[in-house]
């Protein structure tokens, strides 16, 4: 734990963007019914029942001290798809990052042998070499700021009822 808080309260480095990367399975539902529209004093009503559709994986990406974000959204949750998600990191949206201070929990596929197993060698060597690599302890997810924007995006500050303001986008 003490390793993610120290790489939090270093000095902003914007060649070494922190980034912080996590992920989540979404159930995707259709209405069975249609939904009965709102009218004066009687808001819509939407049936409880539902279809499952499937589901989704949500990546979540987060340089807070950067002002970006950015949300991919793939099929499954694959040790592909999270390479595929770290060379876009690498080479779409920080292409001139020094390195990228890469913070994220334990899941099975967050590892460097993903990208060995998505690219050729030469190429998984190159990203593995891009980011500086660091891990929330287990049961430690609460440590990832992603977890820690209010419902406008902003970083909670810890003080009831206070945000740090929206940062400009920097792209």
């Amino acid at each position: 734990m003490e390793e993610v808080l120290d790489v939090y309260t270093r000095a902003h480095d914007p060649e070494m963007p922190l980034v912080c990367l996590d992920e989540t399975s979404k159930q995707l539902v259709a209405e069975t019914r249609t939904p009965v529209p709102m009218k004066q004093g009687c808001p819509k009503r939407i049936d409880y029942e539902y279809e499952r559709n499937g589901t989704a994986n949500l990546f979540m990406l987060f340089a807070p001290l950067e002002g970006w974000r950015h949300a991919e959204v793939t099929d499954r949750r694959t040790a592909i798809d999270y390479a595929k998600i770290l060379k876009d990191l690498s080479d779409i949206h920080f292409p001139h990052a020094k390195k990228i201070v890469l913070v994220q929990d334990n899941l099975n596929t967050h590892a460097k042998a993903s990208l060995y197993e998505a690219f050729p060698p030469a190429e998984a060597g190159r990203l593995v070499a891009r980011f500086e690599w660091h891990y929330t302890p287990k049961h430690g997810s609460w440590l990832n700021p992603r977890f820690h924007e209010d419902k406008h995006g902003r970083v909670r500050t810890g003080r009831p009822g206070h945000a740090m303001p929206e940062p400009p986008h920097p792209r």
